[in-house]
């Protein structure tokens, strides 16, 4: 038998039961969730915040430069990130700079960045 499956069929119920309740009421965020891995899914997003996390703003043609792309894309991948929450813009004069929005997006990068590293959940 495989060592990563169950070798018979059995469940508990009760919290089967209670996780799925849990995942009815939770629906929204977790659509949220499932938003957010696709905004940072993408390699050149996943360089704009890692350049976000190095400095406090970037202006769209340092990000450019950073990732090695034209404006236009970078200011597409800087709108993205921002619809989905993880970023700030704001304008000076002719310029566009970005921040991350909150400390929680560099605690989320910097987790996505070394699973393994945090304290395993006991079952």
């Amino acid at each position: 038998m495989a060592d990563d499956t169950c070798d018979i069929y059995c469940y508990d119920e009760e919290k089967v039961t209670r996780i799925q309740g849990k995942l009815k009421t939770e629906r929204d965020d977790l659509s949220r969730v499932v938003q957010l891995c696709k905004a940072m899914a993408d390699e050149n997003r996943t360089k704009v915040l890692f350049a976000l996390c190095q400095e406090r703003a970037l202006c769209v043609c340092d990000v450019a430069n950073i990732i090695g792309s034209s404006v236009a894309t970078a200011s597409h991948h800087l709108r993205t990130l921002k619809r989905q929450g993880l970023v700030t813009c704001r304008k000076d004069g002719k310029m566009a700079f970005y921040s991350l929005k909150d400390a929680h997006v560099r605690q989320l990068f910097t987790l996505a960045r070394s699973p393994g590293k945090e304290e395993k959940v006991h079952v």
